[in-house]
């Protein structure tokens, strides 16, 4: 515990052996308001929590402890309120109001609040769109660098990277929002199958591992723009002990999440539409094959979330209706797929290849093996069952911290993923495909499948029948 970090980086904390379960090595029972058990904090009141986790001259918290605090803090108390809280222990326990400083002792805690700060504004930057959060940074700052030089520099180098940084995350955010919006117009109703509304897939890219690499392109710059306290943000209730508010009384700051779950439908309703389109059965067949080769390689590549949504597309009523066609397809391969995906026992099998992947990644040389990308869906609902099946606070108003291990693990693990750089060439005319092809609603889906092969059974035909 006793020293300052050499480093300035905070990607050490989300390798996942980072997390060692021990925050602390303190026997059973009660420390400074901490309850421990088998060596591990279990509870505690929120102002120990907070208390523990500001740094003295002696002491700074583990980076495992400041993750795990910083990301499930939120559902008891605003960024800014929790930073207020610091700013002022801090104050106070180091007698920064003193009319004369004691500068030796200031010396030795002020490379640790600098480093808690830093911390903060790595990981969670978002927290630091708001002026307020900034307004104390700054204070503090102006308090303790009278006793250094070197403070100020480090506080300009502090801010100038986490502006870098949301500039970069909003610009993303705004491109983002361009293409939604640009997508929505297109998303046509179509009554019949229309003469040809496109381009389709396959002259924009004949080759299944390219456009699975470009997949995986598309997925990787979403998950860059998702914060790690969007998955806690999600679930926000009122908290028990405080009637009078949400935590997030504003919108709850989940749009980055949010689009990438509209990503992931509007690539199983892509699938289905290029599936649909062709006039002629050997057409359908081709493309059909053409999904599986490229399902298969999301697979390979360790990007679960397009593989789960190209056999979504597939697996849509209006595409696996199509007996005619699929009995031209070699269907073999897409059996292996479905069944790795396959939802019994809770996606046993998925988990599996999910761990793998995970395994994989950490032992990994190149980017190309660190690759990750989880089946998202599953992954929020892991963090949604987690949430609710544990109560946050325990029953003498103690804040539940194991529940908040449990959680900083599983997000910690997809922060890691996240932070991967994509290995492959970006081919911009497949990306602008992807986003802005149109795609069949699904009355439209529906309706181009009768013309493809007309309905086999009267509901079938009751259907085409309203549809037109």
């Amino acid at each position: 515990q006793e020293g300052m970090p050499q480093t300035f980086s905070s990607t050490s904390m989300f390798t996942p052996c980072g997390f060692s379960p021990h925050l602390h090595t303190a026997k059973e029972g009660e420390q400074g308001g901490l309850i421990f058990q088998d060596g591990n904090l279990t509870s505690a009141s929120l102002d120990a929590l907070i208390q523990h986790l500001i740094p003295t001259t002696d002491y700074y918290p583990e980076k495992a402890y400041i993750f795990t605090f910083l990301l499930s803090s939120r559902l008891f108390i605003e960024p800014h309120e929790l930073l207020s809280r610091v700013c002022h222990k801090c104050i106070e326990q180091q007698r920064l109001d003193d009319p004369v400083l004691d500068k030796a002792r200031i010396r030795k805690f002020g490379p640790k609040i600098l480093q808690l700060l830093t911390e903060w504004t790595e990981t969670f930057p978002y927290d630091f769109q708001e002026e307020r959060m900034i307004g104390h940074l700054k204070d503090m700052i102006h308090r303790i660098a009278p006793c250094d030089e070197a403070y100020w520099k480090k506080m300009n180098q502090l801010l100038q990277t986490l502006n870098q940084k949301l500039a970069t995350l909003s610009h993303g955010q705004e491109g983002i929002v361009k293409i939604s919006a640009a997508v929505s117009d297109k998303l046509v109703a179509f009554k019949s199958k229309p003469p040809s509304i496109q381009r389709e897939i396959l002259s924009v890219c004949s080759d299944p591992y390219t456009l699975a690499q470009q997949l995986t392109h598309v997925e990787l710059e979403r998950l860059s723009h998702i914060g790690p306290e969007e998955f806690v943000q999600a679930f926000v209730h009122k908290d028990p002990l405080d009637g009078t508010k949400t935590c997030f009384s504003e919108q709850k700051k989940t749009s980055n999440l949010e689009a990438y779950v509209k990503w992931f439908n509007r690539l199983c309703y892509l699938v289905a539409t290029e599936i649909c389109m062709p006039a002629k059965k050997k057409q359908r067949a081709q493309v059909i094959e053409f999904f599986i080769d490229v399902a298969r390689e999301c697979f390979n590549i360790g990007n679960f979330n397009s593989l789960m949504a190209i056999i979504s597309g597939m697996n849509m009523s209006p595409v696996s209706r199509l007996k005619k066609t699929w009995s031209k397809v070699k269907t073999a391969k897409f059996f292996i797929l479905e069944h790795q995906m396959d939802p019994t026992g809770n996606f046993y099998n998925y988990r599996t290849a999910l761990r793998g992947a995970a395994h994989r990644s950490l032992t990994a040389h190149s980017n190309r093996e660190k690759i990750v990308i989880p089946f998202f869906s599953l992954l929020i609902k892991d963090i949604y069952f987690l949430n609710e099946g544990c109560a946050n606070r325990l029953p003498n108003g103690h804040v539940n911290f194991e529940k908040f291990l449990e959680l900083a693990k599983q997000v910690g693990e997809f922060i890691t993923w996240k932070q991967v750089e994509c290995p492959f060439e970006q081919d911009p005319n497949i990306i602008h495909y992807l986003h802005t092809a149109p795609i069949f609603t699904e009355d439209g889906l529906y309706l181009a499948s009768y013309e493809s092969e007309s309905p086999e059974n009267q509901t079938e035909k009751d259907r085409w029948k309203s549809l037109r």
